[in-house]
């Protein structure tokens, strides 16, 4: 028996949760199927990972209803300190005060719940946890996917959201430019000495880029903040199998003392690093967001925020087919939203990739060249409000969602 919806999102993560919670809010019902569970993902320790939301995306959050749930718990980003390799020469990233910050911070943990809850209580969300999909089907007036209990749910249009794996881009045959940056990501959670006075810090070393983002103090006061180390993949073994007392002291060296003495909480976990990026984000009744579109280095913490504004452009293109009276799959729409989401996606992946490759240049002439450089940004207030702007993702082409 067939169930159909306006979309099929298949992907039930934070990319693809939002887009049905905000396609919802504007009238839209979807089927979300997700292989897995959600029990699982909440659980206390299962992820450690934190993220960035940035200004735009938070507004987004704000315009569909989940900011007030969410507010107690993210640590608001007043400054980002860029230095390489904590040498003279850093760029201050400092908003004025009627602009407000650059970002809140999160954990992951906190997100999910917030939009799960959100999810249980939305009538036009039928969530469909623990489902595989045995088959997908994409046919001239309508989409349907068959899961392994046999259930069949039909929609207008269908939304691959699964992430960098995503099966839905591959069977339709979407290419993809990609590569591995032989990097990985070491994640994990700090107590601090000091206060982080909001500050993330992005300290850029040969070996890769060494990120310090602030948390809301824990239950017994103590600072904190979150880590995430990129090293050369043939080094993150040993970096792995390091005791505690071993890597605190290798993280305490590269930090040097900003935040005074340091401990490490929770659980340290780690995730390959790679660059993907598809030729194309839709198909006939097919369209694509976040980590299924594009996966990026996280050197900036961009990544969330770019599958945020996929969202945004995609209701809002929506919105404005259904105003007009066109199927939602219609060519024209889906046109629309991979043009408009195509230049910004590249140039924000490109920069993040230029940056890695820029600041993993060795040697004390390309380090003064990149100080240099850093200098004449710090002294220049509009090179350093674009790119303040940049982060905090309020510039160009914005989606109504995702604004104040």
């Amino acid at each position: 028996m067939s169930d159909k919806r306006d979309l099929l999102i298949l992907g039930g993560g934070l990319v693809g949760m939002t887009l049905a919670l905000a396609a919802a809010r504007k009238g839209f019902s979807s089927h979300v199927v997700d292989r897995a569970d959600p029990a699982e993902l909440t659980v206390e320790g299962f992820d450690g990972r934190a993220s960035a939301i940035s200004s735009a995306s938070w507004n987004l959050f704000s315009n569909i209803g989940l900011a007030d749930a969410l507010e107690p718990f993210g640590c608001p980003i007043e400054a980002i300190a860029v230095t390489d390799g904590m040498k003279p020469g850093r760029i201050d990233f400092r908003p004025e005060p009627e602009d407000g910050s650059l970002g809140r911070m999160f954990a992951n943990r906190q997100l999910r719940l917030t939009l799960f809850e959100a999810a249980k209580a939305e009538p036009l969300i039928t969530w469909h946890q623990k489902a595989d999909v045995l088959r997908r089907q994409r046919g001239e007036y309508a989409v349907s996917a068959t899961l392994a209990n046999g259930q069949e749910l039909s929609a207008a249009l269908m939304v691959g959201a699964e992430g960098r794996l995503s099966p839905t881009r591959e069977e339709a045959g979407i290419a993809m430019a990609q590569w591995d940056y032989a990097h990985r990501a070491i994640i994990a959670g700090l107590t601090h000495e000091k206060p982080h006075g909001n500050v993330a810090w992005e300290i850029f070393y040969p070996a890769g880029p060494f990120a310090l983002l602030p948390r809301l103090d824990d239950e017994q006061g103590r600072h904190r903040s979150a880590l995430v180390w990129t090293v050369a993949e043939r080094d993150a073994t040993g970096v792995l199998a390091m005791n505690r007392t071993m890597l605190r002291a290798e993280v305490a060296k590269r930090m040097h003392g900003v935040l005074g003495d340091i401990d490490l909480v929770g659980t340290v976990s780690s995730y390959p690093l790679s660059f993907q990026h598809t030729a194309r984000i839709t198909a006939p009744r097919l369209a694509l967001v976040g980590d299924a579109a594009h996966g990026m280095h996280p050197i900036a913490g961009q990544g969330l925020n770019l599958g945020l504004r996929d969202v945004g452009a995609l209701v809002e293109v929506l919105v404005e087919g259904a105003r007009l009276g066109l199927d939602l799959a219609d060519a024209q729409l889906l046109k629309r939203y991979e043009n408009w989401r195509a230049l910004d996606s590249l140039m924000v992946m490109s920069a993040t990739d230029g940056l890695n490759r820029l600041f993993g240049i060795p040697g004390r002439l390309p380090s003064a060249i990149r100080r240099l450089g850093m200098g004449l940004v710090q002294r220049t207030p509009p090179l350093k409000r674009f790119f303040m702007d940049e982060a905090r993702g309020v510039s160009g082409d914005i989606p109504e969602l995702l604004k104040g």
